[in-house]
């Protein structure tokens, strides 16, 4: 399993294929639907966003509050198909990845290859397995939203998958193809 830095992943993109496994650590953010259409709000009035795009990661995530003095609760992906209609834009200004789960449309794929960007997949259903991955967490931005709010997360060796890689490969269609053989 690849070790990937944050911060290295758009040296590491171009080298990574649908279906490698990687271990990730460095800062992600949070941010599910509600969360989407508030960034796009800012984005529209020109208004600086709560972090800085360029080379960031979005998991599509809302993490439950904390127990037993860990920094989240459970912390599994959601169904990213749902972030579908906002994620071209954000690739296109400078967003590095997304994390989250199932499949991407068309346009999504378009735009990972157009900017390099890699959509990775996260076990759904492993809520409490991602959190133990979660070092710190602080909450930056649209705490109204509560578990949607805005997150900035310190991870460690997050345990993914290359659902779509930047060459185009597609982990849900290759794969079906490669059944249906």
């Amino acid at each position: 399993m690849l070790e990937i830095q944050v911060s290295e992943l758009k040296k590491y993109a171009p080298q990574l294929h649908a279906g490698d496994r990687i271990a990730l650590t460095g800062t992600v953010y949070t941010a599910r639907d509600a969360a989407h259409k508030r960034i796009f709000e800012y984005l529209d009035r020109g208004e600086k966003l709560p972090f800085e795009l360029e080379g960031a990661i979005i998991y599509y995530t809302g993490p439950t509050p904390a127990k037993d003095g860990r920094p989240v609760g459970s912390c599994g992906p959601t169904t990213s198909s749902r972030m579908d209609k906002f994620t071209p834009r954000l690739l296109d200004l400078g967003l590095a990845g997304i994390i989250g789960k199932g499949e991407r449309g068309e346009e999504v794929q378009q735009a990972l290859c157009r900017n390099g960007g890699i959509y990775f997949c996260a076990v759904g259903g492993a809520g409490a397995l991602m959190a133990k991955h979660v070092k710190a967490a602080e909450e930056i931005a649209f705490h109204d939203l509560g578990c949607e709010s805005i997150k900035r997360l310190t991870v460690e060796a997050l345990p993914l998958t290359v659902g779509v890689d930047c060459s185009g490969g597609d982990i849900f269609r290759d794969g079906r193809a490669k059944y249906a053989k």
